[in-house]
């Protein structure tokens, strides 16, 4: 990139950066901030107190608040036990994913070994 290229990009980018200077200092709620974070700083040098201070007045336990939740422990799955029918084989899982409960269900359809649980 030439250097006069390079001077055109940057004077483009300054502008448009003013112009989003130009946009927030006309923002009502950056107002609102800004004019709060002064009071802010003007009670706090009143009354000689640091952040810190202003921090530990509004969550006295800090620790507490940022630990999130513990994680819900997932509950234990239930064993089944599927016999069939045709032969008298029994399978006892706790999940779908058994390689003969799969052979079953593709053999003689999903719905159909459903049937096949015991008690």
């Amino acid at each position: 990139m030439s250097r006069l290229a390079e001077y055109r990009a940057a004077q483009k980018a300054l502008q448009e950066q003013l112009t989003q200077l130009e946009a927030l200092k006309n923002d009502a709620g950056l107002k609102k901030e800004i004019e709060f974070e002064q009071k802010l700083q003007s009670l706090m040098t009143t009354y000689g107190k640091g952040l810190r201070d202003i921090i530990a007045i509004l969550d006295p336990n800090p620790t507490a608040a940022r630990h999130a939740p513990a994680a819900k422990q997932r509950k234990a799955r239930v064993l089944k036990v599927y016999k069939n029918p045709h032969t008298g084989e029994l399978i006892e899982t706790k999940g779908g994913n058994h390689r003969g409960l799969k052979a079953w269900k593709e053999q003689y359809g999903a719905a159909t070994v459903e049937t096949w649980v015991r008690g």
